[in-house]
Protein backbone atom coordinates (compact mmCIF):
# COMPACT_ATOMS: atom_id res chain seq x y z
CA UNK A 1 0.00 0.00 0.00
CA UNK A 2 2.68 2.50 0.85
CA UNK A 3 4.17 1.59 -2.90
CA UNK A 4 2.16 2.97 -5.94
CA UNK A 5 1.37 -0.28 -7.69
CA UNK A 6 2.39 -0.30 -11.47
CA UNK A 7 -0.94 0.47 -13.73
CA UNK A 8 -1.14 -1.45 -16.80
CA UNK A 9 -0.49 0.62 -19.89
CA UNK A 10 -1.61 -0.92 -23.53
CA UNK A 11 0.85 -0.41 -26.23
CA UNK A 12 0.68 2.93 -27.77
CA UNK A 13 0.27 3.50 -31.46
CA UNK A 14 2.26 6.06 -33.09
CA UNK A 15 1.42 6.37 -36.70
CA UNK A 16 3.28 9.40 -38.66
CA UNK A 17 1.32 10.97 -41.88
CA UNK A 18 3.87 12.29 -44.65
CA UNK A 19 2.38 14.02 -47.27
CA UNK A 20 4.08 14.58 -50.89
CA UNK A 21 2.99 18.68 -50.36
CA UNK A 22 5.14 20.68 -49.11
CA UNK A 23 4.05 22.53 -45.41
CA UNK A 24 2.11 26.11 -46.20
CA UNK A 25 4.52 27.23 -43.26
CA UNK A 26 7.55 27.03 -45.68
CA UNK A 27 5.70 28.46 -48.11
CA UNK A 28 5.64 32.01 -47.18
CA UNK A 29 8.30 33.82 -48.03
CA UNK A 30 9.96 30.85 -49.48
CA UNK A 31 13.15 31.23 -52.33
CA UNK A 32 12.92 28.39 -54.32
CA UNK A 33 16.29 27.32 -56.06
CA UNK A 34 17.07 24.83 -58.71
CA UNK A 35 20.75 23.95 -58.43
CA UNK A 36 21.94 20.65 -59.42
CA UNK A 37 18.77 18.93 -59.15
CA UNK A 38 18.01 20.08 -56.19
CA UNK A 39 14.85 22.26 -54.98
CA UNK A 40 15.52 23.82 -52.20
CA UNK A 41 12.84 26.02 -50.32
CA UNK A 42 13.46 28.34 -47.30
CA UNK A 43 11.45 29.68 -44.74
CA UNK A 44 12.37 32.92 -43.05
CA UNK A 45 9.60 31.63 -40.28
CA UNK A 46 11.23 28.57 -38.86
CA UNK A 47 14.64 29.51 -40.04
CA UNK A 48 15.10 26.23 -41.86
CA UNK A 49 15.93 24.91 -45.14
CA UNK A 50 14.81 22.10 -46.57
CA UNK A 51 16.24 20.84 -49.52
CA UNK A 52 14.01 17.87 -51.97
CA UNK A 53 15.78 16.45 -54.34
CA UNK A 54 14.24 15.68 -57.68
CA UNK A 55 14.72 13.83 -61.12
CA UNK A 56 13.78 13.64 -64.01
CA UNK A 57 11.49 10.50 -65.65
CA UNK A 58 14.69 10.49 -68.56
CA UNK A 59 17.33 9.94 -65.85
CA UNK A 60 14.66 7.06 -63.99
CA UNK A 61 14.47 5.22 -67.05
CA UNK A 62 18.47 5.23 -67.67
CA UNK A 63 19.45 4.35 -64.12
CA UNK A 64 16.73 2.99 -62.48
CA UNK A 65 17.72 1.05 -59.35
CA UNK A 66 21.48 1.31 -60.79
CA UNK A 67 23.28 -0.80 -63.30
CA UNK A 68 25.25 -3.80 -61.87
CA UNK A 69 28.46 -4.88 -63.99
CA UNK A 70 28.94 -8.62 -63.06
CA UNK A 71 32.98 -8.58 -62.45
CA UNK A 72 34.75 -10.48 -65.41
CA UNK A 73 35.44 -13.89 -64.35
CA UNK A 74 36.56 -17.02 -66.81
CA UNK A 75 36.62 -20.72 -66.32
CA UNK A 76 40.18 -20.86 -66.27
CA UNK A 77 40.52 -18.87 -63.41
CA UNK A 78 38.50 -21.32 -61.65
CA UNK A 79 40.08 -24.46 -62.66
CA UNK A 80 43.53 -22.82 -61.70
CA UNK A 81 42.16 -22.03 -58.06
CA UNK A 82 40.57 -25.44 -57.82
CA UNK A 83 43.57 -27.46 -59.12
CA UNK A 84 45.93 -25.34 -56.62
CA UNK A 85 43.71 -25.97 -53.70
CA UNK A 86 44.07 -30.00 -54.44
CA UNK A 87 48.49 -29.61 -55.32
CA UNK A 88 50.15 -30.04 -52.07
CA UNK A 89 52.43 -27.34 -51.06
CA UNK A 90 55.80 -29.44 -51.54
CA UNK A 91 55.20 -28.87 -55.40
CA UNK A 92 54.91 -25.43 -56.94
CA UNK A 93 52.13 -23.59 -57.88
CA UNK A 94 50.88 -23.00 -61.64
CA UNK A 95 50.75 -19.64 -60.05
CA UNK A 96 54.82 -19.79 -59.41
CA UNK A 97 55.13 -21.52 -63.20
CA UNK A 98 53.52 -18.65 -65.21
CA UNK A 99 55.89 -16.10 -63.23
CA UNK A 100 58.89 -17.44 -63.71
CA UNK A 101 57.79 -18.88 -68.03
CA UNK A 102 59.33 -16.82 -70.41
CA UNK A 103 56.89 -15.47 -72.95
CA UNK A 104 56.87 -17.20 -76.41
CA UNK A 105 58.65 -13.81 -77.78
CA UNK A 106 61.21 -14.21 -75.16
CA UNK A 107 61.67 -17.32 -76.58
CA UNK A 108 62.31 -16.92 -79.75
CA UNK A 109 65.53 -14.96 -78.54
CA UNK A 110 67.18 -17.98 -77.51
CA UNK A 111 68.69 -20.76 -79.38
CA UNK A 112 67.58 -23.76 -77.63
CA UNK A 113 63.92 -23.11 -78.48
CA UNK A 114 65.10 -22.68 -82.20
CA UNK A 115 62.98 -24.99 -84.13
CA UNK A 116 61.14 -26.21 -81.01
CA UNK A 117 58.60 -29.30 -81.42
CA UNK A 118 56.80 -30.64 -78.91
CA UNK A 119 57.01 -33.99 -80.39
CA UNK A 120 54.18 -36.77 -80.33
CA UNK A 121 52.16 -37.26 -77.31
CA UNK A 122 53.01 -39.84 -74.67
CA UNK A 123 53.14 -40.14 -71.08
CA UNK A 124 56.72 -39.60 -71.50
CA UNK A 125 58.53 -36.06 -71.32
CA UNK A 126 62.03 -35.05 -72.28
CA UNK A 127 63.67 -32.15 -70.45
CA UNK A 128 66.88 -30.13 -71.76
CA UNK A 129 68.77 -26.93 -71.14
CA UNK A 130 69.19 -27.98 -67.43
CA UNK A 131 71.66 -25.68 -65.16
CA UNK A 132 74.41 -27.89 -63.32
CA UNK A 133 72.51 -27.53 -60.05
CA UNK A 134 69.81 -29.23 -61.00
CA UNK A 135 68.81 -31.75 -58.88
CA UNK A 136 66.16 -34.71 -58.98
CA UNK A 137 64.23 -33.15 -56.10
CA UNK A 138 63.67 -30.03 -58.28
CA UNK A 139 62.34 -31.59 -61.24
CA UNK A 140 59.83 -33.17 -58.78
CA UNK A 141 59.28 -29.94 -56.97
CA UNK A 142 58.12 -29.10 -60.14
CA UNK A 143 56.81 -32.39 -62.28
CA UNK A 144 55.34 -33.66 -59.19
CA UNK A 145 52.33 -31.31 -59.23
CA UNK A 146 50.95 -33.82 -62.07
CA UNK A 147 50.90 -37.11 -60.04
CA UNK A 148 48.03 -37.81 -57.82
CA UNK A 149 50.48 -39.36 -54.71
CA UNK A 150 47.37 -40.82 -53.18
CA UNK A 151 47.36 -43.22 -55.71
CA UNK A 152 49.46 -46.15 -55.53
CA UNK A 153 49.90 -46.80 -59.80
CA UNK A 154 50.58 -43.17 -60.16
CA UNK A 155 53.29 -43.02 -57.51
CA UNK A 156 54.49 -45.89 -59.03
CA UNK A 157 54.75 -44.53 -62.82
CA UNK A 158 56.32 -41.20 -61.57
CA UNK A 159 59.90 -41.58 -62.58
CA UNK A 160 62.72 -39.38 -62.81
CA UNK A 161 66.52 -39.61 -64.42
CA UNK A 162 68.63 -36.88 -64.23
CA UNK A 163 71.11 -37.49 -66.57
CA UNK A 164 74.58 -35.75 -64.73
CA UNK A 165 77.30 -36.63 -67.12
CA UNK A 166 78.58 -37.73 -70.08
CA UNK A 167 77.04 -36.65 -73.50
CA UNK A 168 73.48 -36.56 -71.95
CA UNK A 169 74.36 -34.37 -68.76
CA UNK A 170 71.66 -31.45 -68.07
CA UNK A 171 69.42 -33.55 -69.70
CA UNK A 172 66.43 -35.22 -67.77
CA UNK A 173 63.58 -38.26 -68.98
CA UNK A 174 60.43 -38.08 -66.74
CA UNK A 175 57.44 -40.58 -66.76
CA UNK A 176 54.31 -39.39 -65.48
CA UNK A 177 50.75 -41.40 -65.13
CA UNK A 178 49.21 -40.55 -68.20
CA UNK A 179 49.31 -38.76 -71.47
CA UNK A 180 47.04 -35.68 -70.36
CA UNK A 181 49.64 -35.23 -67.50
CA UNK A 182 52.37 -35.14 -69.65
CA UNK A 183 50.38 -32.65 -71.95
CA UNK A 184 49.83 -30.26 -69.22
CA UNK A 185 52.99 -30.77 -68.24
CA UNK A 186 54.84 -30.08 -71.33
CA UNK A 187 52.30 -26.88 -71.89
CA UNK A 188 53.25 -25.08 -68.23
CA UNK A 189 56.62 -26.28 -67.77
CA UNK A 190 58.40 -25.36 -71.17
CA UNK A 191 60.66 -22.63 -70.97
CA UNK A 192 60.65 -22.68 -66.97
CA UNK A 193 63.59 -20.55 -65.52
CA UNK A 194 65.06 -23.11 -63.22
CA UNK A 195 68.78 -21.75 -61.88
CA UNK A 196 68.54 -18.97 -65.15
CA UNK A 197 68.19 -20.94 -67.68
CA UNK A 198 64.92 -21.48 -69.31
CA UNK A 199 63.74 -25.43 -69.47
CA UNK A 200 63.23 -26.82 -72.89
CA UNK A 201 59.92 -29.42 -72.85
CA UNK A 202 59.13 -32.56 -75.34
CA UNK A 203 57.69 -35.57 -75.64
CA UNK A 204 60.06 -38.00 -75.23
CA UNK A 205 60.32 -40.24 -78.42
CA UNK A 206 59.44 -43.99 -78.26
CA UNK A 207 62.56 -45.91 -77.67
CA UNK A 208 62.45 -48.29 -81.13
CA UNK A 209 63.23 -52.15 -80.08
CA UNK A 210 66.89 -53.69 -81.33
CA UNK A 211 66.51 -55.78 -84.44
CA UNK A 212 67.87 -59.05 -83.01
CA UNK A 213 71.46 -59.63 -84.99
CA UNK A 214 70.88 -63.44 -86.01
CA UNK A 215 67.40 -61.95 -87.52
CA UNK A 216 69.07 -59.57 -89.68
CA UNK A 217 71.77 -61.87 -90.61
CA UNK A 218 68.50 -64.70 -92.11
CA UNK A 219 67.39 -61.63 -93.86
CA UNK A 220 70.40 -60.74 -95.52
Amino acid sequence: DVFEQPQHIGHKKIEFHISTEIPAVLQINSEKEEKNGKRVFTSNVLNVKVVYLYATTEEINNTGFGRIFPAPSSNDKMETEEEDDEIPSEFISRKDLEKNRLSREDMEKYSVFKNYEPGDPNCRIYVKNLAKQVQEKDLKFIFGRYVDFQSEVERNMFDIRLMKEGRMKGQAFIGLPHEKAAAKALKEANGYVLFEKPMVVQFARSARPKQDANEGKRKK
